[in-house]
């Protein structure tokens, strides 16, 4: 269980000398007991939803870093980085052409098939229009990157990040992206 769930239990136990098995099931204690346990599950619901909507921006943090990591955690430069974006965004070309190849003649794409046609758009868009991603080109951002775990949300705002179009122009961002 979670902090409030536990906090709440121990208080009870210890008012009661250590025994909250005999509550009354209207009881003041019970009552909190349940509204600590129903916040708990609140709280851990929307800790996981943030999780799933951060899962995919996660997944392009861990790509970028196994190419410095690749690359001597050295700076790249910009066709470097964006052969590198190229390489992300056409990552599910293989599996989206097998999934096409699997379906009989005359039948709808599958639902699976469909994501991956969706997903790929998707990336091409934002390669032309403008590729979100940490700035890979400087030495001091590319050292704060190193230094990441893998997992810490709030170390990614220390580092720089930027847009990265088609045609090669590099435009400062903010972290966390906006979602229009």
């Amino acid at each position: 269980m979670a902090k409030t769930f536990e906090k709440a239990r121990k208080q009870i136990a210890k008012k009661r000398n250590g025994s909250i098995d005999a509550l009354h099931q209207h009881s003041r204690d019970s009552k909190r007991l349940h509204k600590a346990q129903v916040r708990d599950e609140r709280l851990e619901k929307i800790a996981e939803s943030r999780r799933k909507r951060d899962k995919p921006l996660i997944q392009r943090v861990l790509h970028f870093q196994a190419v410095i990591r690749e690359n001597g955690y050295k700076p790249l430069d910009l066709a470097a980085v964006q052969s590198k974006i190229n390489e992300y965004v056409h990552q599910h070309d293989e599996e989206y052409e097998e999934v096409k190849k699997a379906r009989r003649s005359g039948r709808p794409p599958s639902t699976r098939e469909d994501l991956l046609r969706m997903r790929i758009a998707a990336l091409e868009k934002e390669q032309k229009d403008g590729f979100y991603m940490p700035d890979l080109t400087t030495e001091k951002n590319v050292q704060l990157f190193e230094r990441w775990d893998g997992h810490n949300w709030a170390y990614l705002s220390n580092l720089q990040w930027v847009k990265i179009s088609g045609l090669g122009s590099i435009n400062p961002a903010n972290f966390p992206p906006q979602t229009n």
